[in-house]
C-alpha cells in the first residue's frame, strides 16, 4: 500500500486539525429514487496523482465564492455529467477531515434512476449502482488496521462486488449511517 492510500485511510481522527485549518471540499451522495435506492459512486482513473483507482463519491475542492452545495453539484456535473437539475438537494451532512488535509462536506441528493451518466475520461473509469441499505447495513462495514509511519491505523471498508470501498468514503457512509441511525 502506498504513502497516499495509507494517508486516505486515517479519516476522521482526533489528531487532526481543525475544519477551518483544512482545504474545504465537498462531495455528492446521489440517491437514486426508485423502490430500493442506490448510491451512485465512481471508480476514478488509475492514472490520477492522487487517489488512482479509488472508489469514490462525485466531488473536489470548493472553489472560491461557491459553497459546498454549488461545489459538490459542480463536480458531479464535471465528472459524471450529472446535471445539477436533476438533483434534488435535501443538503449537506457531517463534514469529515482527511489525512490528506481536506475538510469534506458530504451533500445528500437524490436523483432520478438510470440517468445516462457519462464518466469524464480523465478522472473517472467507471460508474456504478450500490443499494444504499448495503452501504448503510453495520454489518457490511468492516474495520480494518495497519501500520503506518510506526503507528496503528484503523480505517472502515466494505466490499460490495468486485468493488473496494475504503478510507473516507466508507467513513463518510458509516457516518451517515450513525447520523440516520441506520437499522437492519
Amino acid at each position: 500500500m502506498s504513502p497516499v492510500e495509507v494517508a486516505l485511510l486515517l479519516g476522521d481522527r482526533d489528531d487532526l486539525p481543525k475544519h477551518e485549518e483544512l482545504t474545504p471540499a465537498a462531495v455528492l451522495i446521489p440517491v437514486t429514487d426508485r423502490a430500493r435506492p442506490g448510491v451512485i459512486l465512481t471508480q476514478r482513473v488509475d492514472t490520477l496523482r492522487k487517489h488512482a483507482g479509488q472508489v469514490a463519491f462525485p466531488g473536489g475542492r470548493v472553489d472560491p465564492g461557491e459553497d459546498a452545495v454549488e461545489a459538490a453539484l459542480r463536480e458531479a456535473e464535471e465528472e459524471v455529467a450529472l446535471p445539477a437539475s436533476a438533483v434534488a438537494v435535501i443538503g449537506p451532512t457531517d463534514r469529515y477531515r482527511t489525512g490528506t488535509g481536506y475538510s469534506i462536506t458530504p451533500v445528500l441528493g437524490v436523483v432520478p434512476p438510470d440517468l445516462p451518466l457519462h464518466p469524464n475520461e480523465g478522472e473517472v473509469a467507471r460508474v456504478f449502482e450500490v443499494p444504499f441499505d448495503f452501504l448503510l447495513n453495520p454489518a457490511n462495514h468492516r474495520q480494518r488496521t495497519v501500520e503506518w509511519q510506526g503507528q496503528m491505523r484503523t480505517y472502515w471498508e466494505m466490499t460490495w462486488n468486485d468493488h473496494r470501498i475504503w478510507g473516507a468514503t466508507a467513513g463518510m457512509i458509516v457516518n451517515l449511517g450513525q447520523r440516520l441511525q441506520w437499522t437492519v
